[in-house]
């Protein structure tokens, strides 16, 4: 993810969309598909996902853990936290680090209470409140040390906005060292914005630290486990892969801020919180987040669990000795870049070495025993320049010489063009390559002109990985630019030209993944959610489409009369493919014009369908549609049926949209 870009094809104009292109006569358009010359294979991976924690994707997204700071590590250690001191009640809440439960997480909270009245504590308000549910369980747990008073019971409660107990538990405190305390609330409401309130009912100083509230309901019901709704939208994309962490957080805005994996894996009271870097970003434009911190419950245990979890090769992706350019651009010298090298050789180790290892035994005791099967690594995120080749080279040297098998991803930095994309192609053909990062953010009609991109790449080169794409209406950086379909079908379009090269791009992915409704720093995003409610933008029903049906094996098409723009290029585009194992025929048509198109479809080279089409259409009249919370749905996938006599019969294609024809044939 790119911080700052907002110049990039500004001058591309309206988007083109809105000017209907040149109309068609009904039949005048064409569409052959050579069914018994099948061309490249499809790879597994074409369609993926990348996870940035951006909009405050893992902590308060993918974490289903509802309290914030529960170590009390933030750098207003009581952010998130509130005093509770009703009338009667006299008592003060601060932060201390005398002998602390956790090392490498030492601050913890201190509740001092002289007089509790009706109950004296504090409150912590989640993020933008926490979502619960009603007869839902919540787990509490949290490390205390009753410093000074009598036993007592802790009061756990869930409150609703008004004050109300919507839920409550009490745990006993009777230990002047610290020990685990644990209790199980239910809640009997459901709320977006409750807030969990902890009360003592005599005088004493209570130590708190590791402060948790897990819902029961996790993805796999796994105890500190992720939220299930988001998964499952992440599951029901088919990822061919999962690339991870970052995006910008794997550099950091300074080497010290950068993302390191070994300290995200472990007991998670025991990760060391660390200030995301999209912490400040975007400040000046209203859109910071002072409470944005990464407390490493979604680490890298978690994201290899998911990987797995979903079918997805993992992809991680790790700092190369440097910070986000973008932001102080700090560099490790070239006679300090080891540790860095040799955490890249570790992680490979961590997850595919054996048990008899240093980093296969600690995978094992930490619950895996199994290999992950890792086949890929990034080597930096979207770097540029000479600093960044040199330090790639030196990885590339150490890790092909220990693990040749496993491929490595290199940077084309943050552009799809430009001096930055020249010279690192300059630098990529100079030197081994096997996959090559390429980024765009832009205008929907870059993505509606440019459907031929890849169609010149030298086919014996390196492979493509297009790893974060977006079209943005308004202006990349424009936070205007919302999640409408009239974007979405631009990006159709250019993933028709993806799949037609699929000789030469074996990855995509779109980006960002996650946003908070409330919390976000960039959009457009994939997926939207709140505390309880998520949803897919259009966006997220094309990648869903494209990858539930993206076939094995591509197939020729070629077409006549299609619809063309002004500047004459193509506003009609198709791709064909084969699924070996049903035998099934694939065509996907993209029509980004404002009137419906006929056209004749031969398919050649086969004696028969079997049975009418599938037809799965997605669409919208207008090209500003959205889905949103209140109607998810403005923009979905249809599925109807189209009776076919022979190999060769007539379609409609509706105005802006994006079809599916899935068929069955024989010789």
């Amino acid at each position: 993810m790119t911080p700052l870009r907002p110049f990039l094809f500004a001058a591309l104009g309206s988007f083109l969309l809105a000017t209907p292109a040149r109309a068609q006569r009904p039949g005048q358009c064409t569409i052959e598909v050579q069914v018994d010359q099948p061309g490249a294979a499809i790879a597994p991976t074409l369609y993926g996902a990348f996870f940035e924690d951006i909009n405050f994707g893992a902590d308060g997204g993918l974490s289903a853990e509802l309290v914030k700071n529960g170590s009390f590590e933030f750098f207003d250690p009581i952010s998130g936290w509130s005093k509770v001191e009703p009338a009667g009640a006299v008592g003060g809440i601060g932060v201390s680090t005398e002998q602390p439960r956790y090392a490498n997480n030492p601050n913890f909270g201190r509740l001092t209470v002289q007089a509790a009245g009706p109950g004296c504590g504090l409150r912590n308000a989640g993020y933008r409140g926490m979502g619960v549910r009603q007869g839902e369980r919540y787990f509490f747990s949290a490390a205390a040390r009753l410093v000074a008073g009598a036993p007592q019971p802790l009061r756990v409660e869930l409150l609703d906005p008004q004050g109300k107990v919507i839920g409550e538990t009490r745990v006993a405190l009777d230990r002047p060292h610290w020990v685990t305390v644990e209790g199980c609330l239910t809640a009997s409401a459901t709320e977006p914005k409750a807030t969990l309130r902890l009360l003592l009912d005599q005088p004493a100083t209570l130590d708190l630290d590791a402060v948790s509230l897990m819902p029961e309901h996790t993805w796999k019901n796994r105890r500190n486990g992720l939220r299930p709704d988001l998964v499952q939208l992440l599951a029901d994309l088919k990822p061919g892969f999962l690339r991870f962490p970052g995006g910008c957080i794997v550099e950091g805005r300074t080497l010290p801020g950068r993302y390191q994996w070994k300290n995200t894996i472990g007991p998670v009271e025991e990760r060391r919180l660390l200030i995301n870097r999209w912490n400040v970003e975007f400040a000046d434009r209203g859109r910071g987040a002072h409470d944005y911190f990464q407390s490493f419950r979604v680490g890298f245990l978690e994201y290899f669990q998911l990987c797995e979890d979903l079918g997805a090769a993992p992809l991680p992706i790790l700092n190369c000795g440097m910070a986000c350019q973008y932001n102080s651009g700090e560099c490790a010298p070239l006679g300090e870049l080891e540790p860095f090298i040799q955490d890249a050789l570790e992680l490979i180790e961590f997850a595919n070495g054996p048990a008899t290892s240093d980093w296969g035994r600690r995978r094992c005791e930490l619950g895996h025993p199994a290999p992950f099967g890792l086949t890929m690594l990034g080597v930096g995120n979207e770097q540029w320049g000479p600093q960044y080749f040199e330090r790639y080279q030196r990885f590339a040297q150490a890790i092909r010489a220990r693990y040749p098998q496993v491929k490595l991803v290199v940077s084309a930095g943050p552009s799809p063009d430009g001096a930055q994309f020249a010279h690192a192609w300059e630098q990529i053909r100079r030197g081994r390559a096997d996959i090559v990062d390429e980024h765009c953010y832009a205008l929907p009609e870059w993505f509606l002109d440019n459907t031929h991109r890849f169609d010149a790449y030298d086919r014996q080169g390196p492979k493509i990985f297009m790893g974060e794409y977006a079209a943005h209406p308004k202006g990349v950086g424009n936070a205007a630019s919302h999640n409408t379909w009239g974007a979405a079908l631009a990006e159709a379009a250019y993933l028709t030209g993806l799949e037609r090269n699929a000789d030469v791009v074996t990855m995509s992915s779109y980006a960002p993944l996650f946003a908070h409704a409330e919390a976000w720093q960039w959009r457009p995003d994939l997926i939207w959610f709140d505390n309880l409610h998520s949803y897919g933008t259009p966006s997220y029903h094309v990648q869903r489409l494209f990858s539930l049906n993206r076939g094995d094996t591509v197939l020729p098409v070629t077409t006549a009369g299609v619809p063309v723009a002004a500047n004459g290029q193509p506003r009609f585009y198709v791709t064909a493919s084969r699924d070996t194992a049903s035998g099934g025929i694939i065509l996907k048509v993209v029509n980004a014009t404002t009137g419906d198109v006929t056209t004749t479809v031969a398919l050649r080279g086969i004696g028969r369908l079997t049975g009418p089409a599938q037809v799965i259409q997605l669409g919208a009249a207008d090209p500003a549609a959205e889905n949103s919370f209140d109607q998810p749905a403005v923009v979905a996938p249809q599925t109807t049926e189209l009776a076919v006599s022979g190999p060769a019969f007539s379609a409609t294609f509706p105005a802006l949209s994006l079809t599916i024809l899935r068929l069955q044939g024989k010789r």
